[in-house]
């Protein structure tokens, strides 16, 4: 199989990274997080304008991409630049959750979305879920007339700027089940919605939202009522893939970061890089980074193989990205010294957004044993 980008995709990847290397900076997203913003308004309507979003949908759906490699090529060139922008939970998970379930006038709001114009978030996971997606605890009762939710959802991507969520909710079977899981499309200004935003330890925005006796119409369902499990799964597919390139692209520029400084930093009159030791670390660290490149490409090319192949190369990509990014996060920082964990320099934040990758989606113990049980099936 041939993995040469498309001249399409080369074309997105420079732009995108020539757009990023000009307006992106580690001190002007220092600067937004100190002023309490998630993010930049200005460079998420740019990305937006220069068609990002429409690389992350097909065609058929309102965009000109959505295959795994389109995916693939805009995550890692926000990766390099330790990209906040509300692009995940946005077009990704919501977003495909959107263009797979959705009917209609639903289908009218995906326009927006790849214009930049809305922002969605999925609120899919709930205390004591861990990793495990059938795991639903929020109530959708039936009544005449409406659908009540009452419930409460954590660690919401991106949640904090969303005008719609699309919230899970359980309409029957017990808390474990795959089948009774729906999708609700819930604007953010919907009584009884509560929504507490934060900041996570890499600067990227999340959220708890609180339902309390929140009142839908059977028109904001996506898809079949207790249908949506199958749709859920394909979408974490999409998102491990996106934060295993965008990992892929963090490591690139933390090497980089870390070449050069072994190139100006000196002891003993000679640049600290002449030594031997610290020649062979940047050289396994370089193999690692390698490797997790190929795992990123095998798993932008499963992303439309059988069911089991698909779900095997996710955990086992997943696994893979993260240890790769815990040794390339310590290895640079160990190399840079104290310098490599203070704020003002960039390769800290580099390094906190690898560890938070590695805890999305599954993290590195998650994901083996998944694979494993995945093997023995």
């Amino acid at each position: 199989m041939d993995f040469t980008l498309t001249e399409e995709r080369s074309m997105l990847r420079d732009m995108l990274g020539r757009f990023l290397a000009e307006s992106y900076e580690h001190a002007m997203r220092q600067k937004l997080l100190a002023s309490g913003q998630s993010h930049s308004t200005e460079t998420f309507a740019s990305l937006a304008e220069l068609g990002i979003l429409g690389a992350l949908f097909r065609e058929e759906q309102g965009g000109f991409g959505g295959e795994g490699f389109d995916i693939a090529v805009v995550f890692e060139e926000l990766g390099r630049v330790g990209s906040i922008e509300p692009i995940l939970g946005n077009a990704v998970l919501a977003g495909h959750l959107l263009a797979t379930l959705g009917q209609g006038a639903q289908d009218e709001m995906i326009g927006s979305v790849i214009s930049g114009e809305t922002v969605l978030a999925f609120a899919h996971a709930e205390a004591g879920s861990r990793f495990d997606l059938s795991h639903v605890q929020v109530k959708a009762d039936i009544a005449a007339g409406g659908i009540t939710l009452e419930g409460v959802k954590t660690h919401v991507i991106n949640g904090g700027e969303a005008q719609v969520f699309v919230v899970s909710a359980r309409e029957s079977g017990e808390v474990w089940d795959e089948a009774g899981i729906s999708l609700f499309l819930v604007p953010a200004n919907t009584p009884g919605v509560s929504v507490e935003a934060h900041t996570n330890i890499d600067g990227t925005s999340g959220a708890t939202v609180t339902l309390s006796d929140v009142q839908l119409q059977e028109n904001q369902r996506l898809g079949k009522a207790g249908g949506s499990f199958a749709a859920i799964e394909a979408a974490t597919v999409k998102a491990i893939l996106a934060v295993s390139a965008e990992a892929l692209g963090a490591m690139e520029s933390a090497k980089a970061l870390t070449v050069s400084y072994l190139k100006e930093r000196k002891q003993f009159g000679i640049p600290i890089g002449k030594f031997q030791a610290l020649q062979h670390r940047m050289a396994d660290m370089l193999i690692e980074i390698e490797q997790a490149r190929s795992a990123v490409v095998n798993l932008a090319s499963a992303l439309d193989k059988p069911h089991p192949i698909r779900e095997r190369e996710a955990s086992a990509t997943k696994n893979l990205i993260g240890r790769v990014g815990a040794l390339v996060a310590e290895e640079c920082i160990q190399m840079h010294g104290g310098i490599g964990m203070t704020g003002e320099y960039a390769l800290s934040h580099f390094a906190r957004r690898l560890t938070m990758i590695d805890h999305q989606f599954g993290d590195v113990d998650h994901h083996l044993e998944r694979f494993i049980a995945l093997k023995s099936a």
